[in-house]
């Protein structure tokens, strides 16, 4: 690995993680840790409760996903969701939807749905963020196929350093649909969202330096077979940070996990747990 660019140090101060198995950070990072099992009935899709009821219902699983996490981890990190930046990251936006729109067209144009067309568009669950949140804030959505975890995360990680402030990331991917699961690869529903801030806190969870190295890439490595079973799912590029922050021990640094973002640019991260204070005993 040559030396690369160091970007600095974030603090995550929310995390959030959904999947049919594990739906939960708390169930996730205990499934991870070795310590529990992924359920062996899946869960109903989350429906968030920031959306209208209406919209609730209409609201494909992209939508559902990105906002049940979202609001997730801006709760855990005790911040105002209107004040915060976000970058939304997707390998494929909602592949169901886009299915649905190819064929109507193929067949029936003039039956095309409204509601579904606006559904289609790669920032629909940003749009359905930042309204139902009253936030003004920039909003990025992005995609980078199999980087795009890596892609999104850098993309949050310039932010957050460059204007000293937190930022919101969501990243999510759901299952390949029709005529489209013929040429891209992606199983089950994967969500989760980090809400990163450039300094320390008392509800820091993780911390990790991050910095880009120019090396050939390679998919960093998903460890625990609870994350091996979500590793169908185009988002699974997250799995190694999330175990990472998950494992981590207080004062101890996980070892170096490598995002591919091209084939000679990695993003690379070190993640370590805070170290906390012991509580004063009374005498």
């Amino acid at each position: 690995m040559s030396e690369g660019k160091r970007g600095g140090t974030l603090y995550v101060e929310g995390i959030a993680f959904w999947a049919p198995t594990l739906p939960g950070w708390e169930a996730a990072r205990a499934a991870f840790r070795g310590e529990s099992e992924p359920l062996a009935t899946p869960a109903k899709r989350p429906a968030p409760e920031i959306l209208a009821p209406a919209e609730r219902r209409r609201a494909p699983d992209t939508v559902a996903l990105a906002l049940e996490v979202a609001a997730a981890a801006v709760r855990e990190s005790g911040l105002d969701a209107a004040t915060l930046p976000s970058v939304f990251t997707s390998a494929h936006g909602d592949l169901a939807v886009n299915d649905y729109m190819c064929s109507t067209l193929a067949k029936e144009p003039t039956l095309i749905s409204p509601t579904k067309f606006h559904n289609s568009v790669h920032n629909a669950a940003a749009g359905y963020w930042t309204m139902a949140t009253g936030c003004h804030e920039a909003s990025t959505a992005l995609s980078a196929f199999d980087a795009s975890f890596g892609a999104g995360l850098l993309e949050a990680a310039s932010q957050c350093q460059a204007d000293a402030r937190p930022i919101l990331l969501i990243a999510v991917d759901v299952e390949a649909a029709g005529a489209l699961a013929s040429v891209t690869d992606s199983i089950g529903l994967l969500a989760c969202a980090l809400v990163l801030s450039p300094r320390a806190s008392e509800r820091t969870l993780a911390s990790f330096d991050w910095s880009l190295v120019s090396t050939a890439t390679r998919a960093a490595p998903i460890r625990s077979p609870a994350a091996r079973s979500l590793a169908g799912n185009a988002m699974s590029g997250a799995l190694p940070l999330l175990e990472a922050i998950a494992t981590a021990r207080p004062g101890s640094n996980a070892g170096a996990i490598e995002l591919p973002l091209t084939p000679s640019l990695a993003l690379v991260l070190r993640a370590t747990a805070p170290v906390r204070a012991e509580p004063v005993q009374a005498s």
